[in-house]
């Protein structure tokens, strides 16, 4: 195999056929949000009852002059137009504290208000670990199966709902994919979420995830720089996948073990897009296996699959940054599953499941 190699969107190398390899999908558990329920129920998913929750927003001058029922039906389309009457006429849905009306015609600067009742909620492992904890940050390691912040469904089933149990002033400051485990890092307070996020504009922190990719990469060290941007989905409105117009992101990947059909893959990102190392990764011919959304080239394989579907393997495995307060740089890890650990790793007296997908400390009730 070679040593280096670059993918951009000038670079006609993603589209040999003989570097990708088709990976079946293994079917995906995850929710598509909150008119998915019935689907999840069909999958056998544990559902867990909630305690509903006030969603405010304030109108800006592109909902001006629309009635509530076509503006809300225009915003979320996850939900159609005549689900949005039910809401309405069911009396939860309040402009500027007053009921609202399906014809009642919203104006610049009103406060919406959508009261939703309580919901049953996808099950998801409600447990975290810490790996590192001052009175700046906090770092925990996420399981794979848990979203990181509310959407999709998920409220009370979130690493930020479990971990403002332990710490109320807790923000994350990055997120990772439902599917993916590993480090996530929190700030403690508004100086600290500051500082991390003017460090992660500047590029100036490194994180370092191990993924298992379909095929034979050509290099064994290649960058990919591809822009990343909304795609059309028939079921969210839009998905984030490779588009030639969009926001740009930067990948540089190391093979460090080649197994039959697929590879080990260590990727450090110097973006933080969203999706950006499952795109990345397809954009170069190389889908994440197992990934049912993604296919070579960037672009959507499924339109019935849906970001937060699992399948693939996915690790944040550390995170390096300095430290907001001693400016000392930190860096902070979390030991990859076995399936993402290479033959050396697995054979030594240390072998069993490390702290990672699935086998995280309970978090506090």
């Amino acid at each position: 195999m070679g040593d280096f190699c670059y993918y951009t969107p000038s670079s006609d190398f993603w589209r040999l056929d003989s570097v990708a390899l088709h990976c079946k999908s293994v079917p995906p558990s995850g929710s598509g949000g909150p008119e998915n329920l019935e689907r999840l129920l069909r999958k056998g998913r544990k559902l867990a009852l909630n305690n509903g929750f006030e969603y405010r927003e304030q109108i800006n001058p592109g909902g001006s002059g629309k009635t509530v029922l076509a503006y809300l039906a225009e915003r979320y389309p996850h939900s159609s137009e005549a689900d949005w009457k039910v809401r309405l006429d069911g009396g939860g849905i309040y402009v500027n504290g007053r009921r609202a009306g399906e014809d009642d015609v919203l104006t610049c600067g009103q406060q919406l208000l959508w009261r939703r009742p309580p919901w049953n909620e996808p099950d998801a492992p409600l447990c975290f670990t810490v790996l590192y904890e001052d009175e700046q940050l906090l770092a925990v390691g996420k399981p794979g199966g848990l979203p990181t912040i509310p959407g999709g469904g998920f409220l009370d089933h979130t690493l930020l709902a479990l971990v403002r149990k332990r710490c109320p002033e807790a923000t994350p400051v990055h997120r990772l994919g439902r599917a993916t485990s590993g480090v996530v890092l929190f700030a403690r307070t508004a100086d600290a979420r500051s500082s991390v996020c003017a460090s992660l504009r500047r590029r100036e922190v490194s994180k370092n995830y191990r993924g298992l990719a379909c095929g034979e990469p050509v290099c064994d060290r290649f960058v990919i720089e591809a822009p990343i941007g909304p795609l059309p989905h028939p079921i969210l409105g839009t998905v984030y996948g490779f588009r030639s117009d969009g926001k740009p992101a930067l990948s540089r990947v190391r093979v460090i073990e080649r197994r039959e059909k697929t590879s080990l893959l260590s990727v450090v990102i110097e973006t933080g897009r969203p999706h950006q190392i499952r795109i990345h990764l397809a954009y170069a011919g190389h889908p994440l296996a197992g990934d049912p959304l993604y296919e070579s080239g960037g672009g959507i394989k499924d339109p019935a699959a849906l970001p937060g579907d699992s399948g693939y393997l996915l690790h944040a495995q550390s995170i390096r940054l300095l430290h907001p307060k001693t400016g000392q740089e930190i860096e902070i890890s979390c030991p990859a599953p076995r399936v993402l650990r290479t033959k050396d790793e697995t054979a030594g007296p240390d072998s069993e499941d490390l702290p990672a997908s699935g086998h995280f400390v309970p978090a506090e009730s």
